[in-house]
C-alpha cells in the first residue's frame, strides 16, 4: 500500500501511549440498591381515619414535610390535656406571687416586731412549696406539649388534625393508606422514603476473587441503562460471610446519585480494582485475530504497515494493555485493519 493508497482515507493510525490501567481486576454483576441507612418508615403516631394523604408515590419530600393528615380521638385528648397545664401552670404562678408577695409584707412586720419570727419562717416555707408548683406544672405542660408535636399540632389550637410528618428527606417509594381508611395498627408503616442522593451497588464477588477489593478501595460500574459509560465509586462494605452455595461475598460500593439518574434494581457491572499501573494501552479495534495469535498493524512510514504479534494483558476501557509486542510511542491502526489483513 502505497502512501496515497484510498484506503488510507478509511483508516485511522494512532499512538500508543501508556494509561494508568489497573494491576488487578476482578468484574461481577451489580445492581442498584437504596442505602439502607438511609431508608425511612413513616407510622401514625395515634390510631385514626386517613383524612388526606398529601403525597404521591416518586414525590421527592424534605424532611418534616406533611405526608398525611388523620382525625383521632387523641387529638382531641391531647389539645385538652395542654390546655389544663396551661392553666394549671397560670394558677401556680398566681399562688407563687402571693407567697413572695406576703412573704415581703410580713418580713417588713418583722422588722418592726410587728409580727413573730414564725410567721416569717412559715412565709418562707409556703414560698418554697409554691415554687416547686410551678416547676412541677411547667414540666406537665412541656410534656403535654411535647405530645402535641408528636401529633403534628400546635399548642392552644383545637379540633385539629393529626400530621405524620417525613422522617428524612428523599423520594417516596411506597404510600400504603389511602383517604378515608381507618388504621388501628401504628407499628405498620404508611409511606417509605430513601434518601437516594448516594447510593449502592451490590454485587456477588467470587470467593478466589475477593482479594481485589478492599473498604476504601475504587470500583466502577457499567450499567446496562447507560452504555459506554462509567460511574465511580469506593466500597463501603464487604460481607463477613461466604455464600455456601454460589461461594461469593457481597460487596457494597457507594455511588453520588445527586444527578437522580442511578435508580434502585438497576442491573450493570462492577469492576474492583487493586492499584494502578502505566502501560501501554491499545483499543480492542485495532486488534486482528490470525490463528491462536492476536496482531496489530504497526505504521513504519507513511502507507507502510507491519502486521506485529502482541502479548495482551487485562482488558481495560474497551482494550487490553500490551504485555509485550509494541510499545509506547509507536504509531498503529486503530480503525480499518481489515483493508491489510485482506493484503496478507
Amino acid at each position: 500500500m502505497g502512501a496515497n493508497a484510498p484506503e488510507l482515507r478509511q483508516m485511522n493510525i494512532e499512538e500508543v501511549r501508556d494509561r494508568p490501567t489497573p494491576s488487578d481486576e476482578v468484574t461481577a454483576p451489580a445492581k442498584i440498591e437504596a442505602n439502607p441507612n438511609r431508608i425511612a418508615h413513616a407510622v401514625l403516631p395515634t390510631p385514626g381515619r386517613i383524612v388526606k394523604v398529601l403525597v404521591k408515590l416518586g414525590d421527592a419530600v424534605v424532611q418534616g414535610q406533611p405526608l398525611l393528615t388523620i382525625e383521632s380521638p387523641d387529638v382531641a385528648e391531647a389539645e385538652s390535656d395542654y390546655a389544663q397545664a396551661e392553666l394549671a401552670v397560670r394558677q401556680a404562678e398566681l399562688g407563687a406571687a402571693k407567697a413572695d408577695s406576703d412573704l415581703a409584707r410580713l418580713t417588713d412586720l418583722f422588722e418592726h416586731q410587728a409580727v413573730a419570727q414564725k410567721e416569717v419562717l412559715a412565709a418562707k416555707t409556703t414560698l418554697a412549696l409554691s415554687k416547686s408548683a410551678v416547676a412541677q406544672a411547667q414540666n406537665a405542660r412541656k410534656q403535654a406539649r411535647r405530645r402535641l408535636e408528636l401529633l403534628g399540632l400546635q399548642a392552644g389550637r383545637f379540633q385539629q388534625t393529626a400530621t405524620v410528618a417525613a422522617p428524612l428527606s428523599g423520594k417516596v417509594l411506597e404510600v400504603d393508606v389511602v383517604e378515608g381508611e381507618f388504621r388501628n395498627d401504628i407499628s405498620s408503616p404508611v409511606a417509605t422514603i430513601a434518601d437516594l442522593s448516594r447510593v449502592w451497588a451490590t454485587s456477588e464477588v467470587p470467593e478466589s476473587k475477593i482479594r481485589y477489593c478492599k473498604l476504601g478501595g475504587q470500583a466502577g460500574l457499567e450499567l446496562i441503562a447507560y452504555p459506554n459509560e462509567t460511574f465511580r465509586g469506593r466500597v463501603t462494605r464487604i460481607g463477613d460471610t461466604v455464600d455456601s452455595e454460589t461461594r461469593t461475598i457481597k460487596v457494597s460500593t457507594e455511588l453520588d446519585n445527586s444527578a437522580g439518574r442511578l435508580r434502585p434494581e438497576m442491573y450493570g457491572r462492577l469492576h474492583y480494582t487493586d492499584g494502578m499501573v502505566n502501560a501501554p494501552w491499545i483499543p480492542e479495534s485495532a486488534i486482528i485475530r490470525i490463528g491462536a495469535q492476536d496482531f496489530v498493524f504497526v505504521e513504519e512510514s507513511p502507507g507502510r504497515f507491519r502486521s506485529t504479534p502482541v502479548d495482551l494483558g487485562q482488558p481495560h476501557n474497551g482494550g487490553f494493555t500490551v504485555a509485550g509486542g509494541v510499545q509506547a510511542g509507536q504509531r498503529i491502526v486503530t480503525q480499518g485493519s481489515i483493508y491489510l489483513k485482506a493484503a496478507l
